[in-house]
């Protein structure tokens, strides 16, 4: 089934319809990150039951992300066939049913095989949702609807490690998959019912040539080049972040419990406020202010989670969380805007596959600093990471706009 135009007229921020297309987004933002990122506080569980190292037990993201990055360029083909949409929807119903299939799971393998595959079905939604609004917003409207879009992205986030560390304490961990799992199939079908159907989309013709030929056209503005390392740089220095704070919470001189180490993603309702707030000031300042604005406040909380001290380590989550949300809602809106007109669903594959490909490299890699040197050699690690990020930014305020836009 393809969305089939109705009209050309974009969608205005303040409008009825930009109301329904950022709360039916939210909703999609949400599922994405709580089935993506639900495992992260199960990680030490994982090692335990399993009898993996920490960084194996790591691959539980990477398996999901690596895969879900490379099918991003399928996905982009797809939605260019059969409308942005029809396969959002999809999306979210296949990734539901593998999360409730991961709670059966009885060997490692297994494991990763159904958060690969979660990987492959959640693709259709990230990259589409961002040619989605490309496609029917107005250019002043993108960044604002873009930071509520990653708004939902950090509730899911934080609702979905909550929710799965909880109900790891109360009963199992294969409860929580199985009871997020269900909760993402209510929110396909808040998706499917929110959402309007495109109004400026027109289908293209299936091929690899035309995916291959447009990933090149678009690889040649030197702004998307920038911000692909930059989407690469952020989401991986994230993960790390949080793939290893559980470790470190559960180990001395804190010995946190599952729930308690669960309850610090509630910091992701800092990364919610970031996003929208600092989508809403590119209209204001210019996403060259805000965007390095976002990378320093996520600087000064990495340097706030060294010392051995919980309050300070809470308050250095939420300020690096915030910074990268708002940093990630900027940049962002930034690619669409970027690209082509005819060439935005591949613009947007190519950023999120290095995004996500960010992902699987730091946060995999995370564990041998982690194994290494603890946290003081993980925190290093990822300093770098920002460092050269923060170089990019600079980089990237310099580079003149685009000849096209749309």
């Amino acid at each position: 089934m393809t969305d089939a135009p109705a009209s050309t007229a974009r969608i205005a921020r303040g409008t009825p319809e930009f109301r329904r297309v950022a709360l039916g987004l939210a909703c999609g933002g949400f599922s994405i990150f709580a089935l993506l990122y639900c495992v992260q506080p199960l990680l030490p569980a994982f090692a335990r039951d399993f009898d993996v190292t920490p960084a194996q037990s790591s691959l539980a993201i990477s398996a999901a992300t690596t895969l879900m990055a490379f099918a991003m360029i399928g996905s982009a083909l797809i939605s260019d066939a059969i409308g942005r949409r029809a396969l959002m929807i999809g999306a979210l119903v296949f990734s539901a049913l593998s999360t409730i299939a991961m709670g059966f799971a009885t060997e490692w393998w297994q494991m990763l095989a159904l958060r690969g595959l979660l990987g492959v079905t959640l693709s259709g939604l990230p990259a589409v949702a961002m040619a989605y609004l490309a496609d029917e917003m107005e250019p002043d409207a993108i960044g604002f609807a873009m930071g509520l879009y990653i708004g939902g992205n950090g509730i899911g986030g934080m609702m979905g490690r909550f929710v799965v560390s909880a109900l790891a304490d109360w009963g199992s961990w294969r409860l929580g998959l199985g009871a997020l799992g269900a909760f993402g199939l209510l929110s396909a079908a808040a998706f499917w019912w929110i959402l309007p159907p495109s109004r400026n989309f027109r289908p293209h013709p299936v091929g690899w040539s035309r995916i291959v030929s447009g990933l090149a056209r678009e690889s040649r503005d030197p702004g998307l080049r920038i911000l692909v390392v930059e989407s690469f740089l952020m989401l991986g220095t994230f993960v790390m972040l949080y793939n290893y704070i559980g470790f470190r919470l559960q180990a001395p001189p804190f010995d946190l419990s599952q729930t308690v180490t669960g309850s610090i993603f509630v910091v992701y309702l800092c990364g919610s406020f970031g996003s929208a707030w600092m989508g809403n000031l590119t209209s204001r300042f210019g996403r060259s202010i805000v965007f390095p604005s976002g990378l320093c406040i996520f600087l000064l909380g990495l340097a706030m989670t060294y010392p051995d001290n919980l309050a300070s380590i809470v308050i250095g989550m939420a300020l690096a969380t915030f910074g990268f949300f708002g940093a990630y809602s900027v940049a962002s809106s930034w690619v669409g805007l970027r690209a082509s007109p005819q060439g935005r669903a591949q613009a947007s594959s190519l950023y999120l596959m290095c995004y996500y490909l960010g992902a699987s490299v730091l946060g995999w890699a995370g564990g041998y600093a982690w194994s290494a040197g603890g946290w003081p050699a993980l925190l290093a690690s990822a300093f770098a990471m920002m460092s050269v990020a923060l170089i990019g930014a600079w980089m990237l305020a310099r580079v003149p706009p685009p000849k096209t836009s749309g």
